[in-house]
């Protein structure tokens, strides 16, 4: 099993950091996408990470020539996707499974979907239920809960759907299958996910907009979009950790380079903020999405309570977690409980992990509460979570950490440990 060592630096950084990895959700989205179009999409910068490449290799198991000079990828979509002679493996990615379940329920054909062992047993019920309520044929694990799943394509109805979870996975996978309808179909969730989805089809052509009531609307595309062409932005997820490095060892600073500054991506940055952080948002572009730099300075933290925009923070809140772990008095989060059907359970391995690191918590059903102090060296299990493995090597910046299976890392931020090793020179 592979392990990381984190050592304690010894003096604050001030650092630049220009090569954080692309953003995943949009690179999920561009190897998807592309073939929505009859012409070749251009990404540049995409995400080599092993989830996103899984999902850029299922895309050439659907017809289409992948084109990789190392830089640049170049993907020309078949003039009508074909039924693969092989399962598509989504690697461990939850984006990956639900997104391609949207985007095959309404191909003629016999897909599978599988991943590996953390991956098939995550919640896909979520995704095959409204899917099969508008005519996708769809089974798996415990009635379809579980991968891998069988998707027999084919003709779609509309719908009108009020999410009872309010996620971007579950919304692009809908409103994927939605452009395949019959007529207009309408999509609602209570808070607003992630929008990369809406707006990268709308750059495309597809018409999906929010009415007045709050519905999302989604006219069927009739013919090809037009395709891809640009550059994936930096993922301010990935660069969150790096944040909260910055905000937690005293006299310290680091930029972070060409984020996307969409503000579904960046709440977690609102709330290191809110606790104390000083933080500045550069803003250089808005095309596809608004693209920037982020500053991030120390300053003494003060606990938070986090319960609103759970949506826009999901996958930020183990590194929050650490920056609330030093903070002075207590932090709550609340209303989280998609948390615990994550890579991990991510509520218990965030308290139980901290409580090895000496710090005192409260774990709710939704939640937990974190009292504030000092960290201490600990060795912890990251259960194959890349997230909670990132982490506590951020926090080992301050206490020294042992963290067991880190091969996780690998999938969605390759070059963690070189940045990580940064800080140091």
């Amino acid at each position: 099993m592979k392990s990381l060592h984190v050592e304690k630096v010894v003096k604050p950084f001030d650092l630049v950091i220009d090569n954080i990895a692309s953003d995943k959700s949009i690179s999920h989205r561009c190897a998807m996408f592309s073939l929505l179009s009859d012409q070749p999409s251009v990404i540049k910068n995409f995400l080599r990470g092993e989830d996103t490449m899984d999902s850029l290799k299922i895309a050439g198991l659907l017809g289409a020539t992948i084109e990789d000079d190392g830089s640049v990828i170049k993907i020309t979509p078949p003039k009508e996707l074909k039924e693969p002679d092989n399962i598509l493996d989504c690697g461990n990615a939850g984006t990956g499974m639900r997104l391609y379940a949207g985007l095959l329920a309404g191909i003629d054909g016999s897909f599978v979907l599988t991943g590996d062992k953390y991956l098939r047993s995550r919640p896909m019920k979520r995704v095959a239920e409204p899917l099969r309520n508008i005519g996708a044929k769809i089974d798996g694990r415990e009635g379809g809960n579980k991968a891998p799943l069988h998707i027999r394509g084919g003709k779609l109805k509309s719908f009108r759907y009020h999410s009872p979870i309010d996620s971007a996975q579950v919304k692009s996978a809908l409103i994927l299958a939605g452009i395949r309808g019959d007529e207009t179909s309408y999509y609602k969730e209570d808070l607003l996910s992630r929008d990369h989805t809406e707006r990268m089809l709308n750059g495309m052509g597809a018409s999906i907009k929010t009415n007045e009531d709050g519905w999302i609307e989604i006219t069927p595309v009739t013919s090809p979009l037009k395709p891809l062409n640009l550059t994936v932005p930096a993922d301010p997820s990935s660069a969150f950790f790096f944040a909260v490095a910055a905000a937690i060892v005293p006299n310290s600073k680091v930029t972070l380079k060409n984020l996307t500054l969409n503000p579904t991506r960046i709440e977690a940055y609102k709330i290191l903020e809110k606790m104390g952080a000083k933080i500045t948002y550069l803003e250089k572009e808005n095309q596809y999405e608004p693209i920037g730099d982020i500053i991030v300075e120390s300053a003494p933290l003060q606990g938070v309570e986090v319960s609103e925009n759970i949506a826009w923070l999901i996958d930020e809140l183990p590194a929050l977690s650490i920056a609330m772990a030093v903070a002075n008095g207590e932090s709550v989060v609340k209303n989280a409980k998609e948390l615990r059907v994550k890579e991990s359970d991510r509520i218990s391995s965030v308290v139980n992990n901290l409580a090895l690191c000496g710090i005192d918590f409260e774990e709710y059903e939704d939640g937990y509460k974190i009292i504030g102090g000092k960290l201490n060296k600990a060795t912890i299990n990251s259960n194959g979570d890349h997230r909670i493995a990132m982490s506590f090597a951020i926090a080992g910046l301050l206490c020294d950490m042992n963290i067991e299976d880190t091969a996780c890392i690998d999938t969605s931020f390759p070059n963690f440990i070189e940045l990580l090793q940064s800080l140091r020179s």
